[in-house]
């Protein structure tokens, strides 16, 4: 489910303090429920999940059509991405977060892992479009206890990066993430079995 930009926002995530100069594209719910303790298993599977297997032809069919086109007009050269065209935002992070993530590999999409903590997860990629942050965290929900959330923080690349991305916004909203989430739901309860949604705790008032 989409969700608005502010349920990221308002959240105390770290990477507000490490990329404020990226804009919030957009904000998905996952279908992951789980409990307190669950977040390093959605970590794996995030960075596990291949689109290019997906249970859907046609975010198949896009995501091949993706790669033709960065090969065909070079958008994913070297020459463009992190460390060359644009410095990494690894430059940015605090000293508790500089080797947080060293143990994290994304296997199936062209993400580089940035940082790891209890209940956050982020990963960039920059090619000639844009310089994308993956972020993904885990959040106290009444209705099943805890699910994650993943936000998408963009900064396109001039005139032709906006354009790209105004472009894709309605096959990413339609055709790309309704799709996707449900293959990651599948997945999720594969993994583990499905189980009983458990309860965030609740909060008492110190009134």
């Amino acid at each position: 489910m989409r969700l608005p930009k502010a349920e990221h926002a308002s959240r105390p995530w770290r990477v507000h303090e490490i990329a404020p100069d990226f804009r919030v594209e957009d904000v998905w719910a996952l279908p992951t429920p789980g409990g307190p303790d669950d977040f390093p298993r959605l970590v794996e599977l995030a960075t596990s999940l291949d689109p290019g297997r997906s249970a859907s032809p046609v975010v198949r069919a896009l995501f091949a059509l993706r790669w033709k086109l960065g090969g065909l007009f070079g958008w994913d050269d070297p020459d463009a991405g992190l460390g060359t065209r644009v410095p990494t935002l690894h430059e940015r992070l605090p000293a508790d977060l500089r080797d947080s993530a060293a143990g994290v590999k994304a296997e199936a999409l062209p993400f580089t892992p940035l940082y790891l903590t209890d209940d956050e997860f982020a990963a960039e990629i920059a090619n000639k479009t844009v310089h994308g942050v993956l972020h993904v965290g885990w959040v106290e929900d009444p209705a099943c206890g805890y699910r994650g959330q993943m936000a998408i923080l963009v900064k396109p690349n001039g005139l032709f990066g906006a354009a790209y991305m105004a472009a894709i916004t309605p096959f990413r909203y339609l055709l790309v993430y309704p799709p996707m989430l449900r293959d990651l739901g599948r997945e999720w309860i594969s993994r583990a079995g499905p189980r009983a949604p458990r309860p965030a705790p609740r909060r008492v008032s110190s009134a």
